[in-house]
Order: structure tokens, then C-alpha cells, then sequence
């Protein structure tokens, strides 16, 4: 009966434990609470601002040494439409003769 009861206690003392830690310790400061109000940017202030950060960008461009080469690395083989014919009839023909030879099931038994 005592184990009962001990068992009982302190799961009780355990579950009072944690909701006490889960209690927040206030509320901030108002007067801290708030950011540093601040003026807003003129139109001059953001000109000379855009026109600092395009001249730091083309010139970024020009001196471009990045680890990626802009210039292409080659073209892709193309093939004509008589290349195109040719390899259909050369699979075609491949194709025939495993069918003949019996390599290839035709599907239908």
C-alpha cells in the first residue's frame, strides 16, 4: 500500500514539476519591446544608393573570375533526317533477323 501511494506521489509531484517549468517569466519590457524608430529614405538617399550598387555590379561583371565558364563547353551532335532514316532501318533489320531467329518473343502464344 505505501509503494501505491509513493508511486502515486510522485508521479503527482512530477507532473506538477513540469507545468511549473512551462510557466514563461513575464512580459518584455514595453519600452524595449519597440525597435528604434527610424526616418525613412529619401528619394536622393536611394538614387545615390541604386547608383553605387550598379556601378559595384558592372564592374563585378567585368572582372569575372568565378569558378563557372561562361563560354559554351561544345555543341550537341545533331543528326539530319537521312541519319535519322538510316538508323531506323539498321534497328528495323536488327530487329527482323532476332525476331527470325526466335531472340524475340512476338508477344502473342
Amino acid at each position: 500500500m505505501n509503494r501505491i501511494i509513493l508511486a502515486a506521489s510522485l508521479a503527482i509531484a512530477q507532473i506538477f514539476a513540469v507545468s511549473a517549468l512551462a510557466q514563461t517569466k513575464g512580459e518584455a519590457d514595453p519600452a524595449q519591446a519597440k525597435a528604434i524608430p527610424s526616418k525613412p529614405a529619401t528619394a536622393e538617399e536611394k538614387a545615390t544608393a541604386k547608383s553605387a550598387r550598379k556601378a559595384e555590379g558592372s564592374a563585378a561583371a567585368k572582372s569575372f573570375t568565378g569558378g563557372e565558364s561562361p563560354q559554351s563547353v561544345g555543341k550537341a551532335k545533331v543528326a539530319t533526317k537521312e541519319q535519322r532514316a538510316e538508323a531506323a532501318k539498321a534497328r528495323k533489320a536488327a530487329a527482323k533477323s532476332a525476331l527470325k531467329k526466335g531472340e524475340i518473343s512476338s508477344g502473342e502464344k
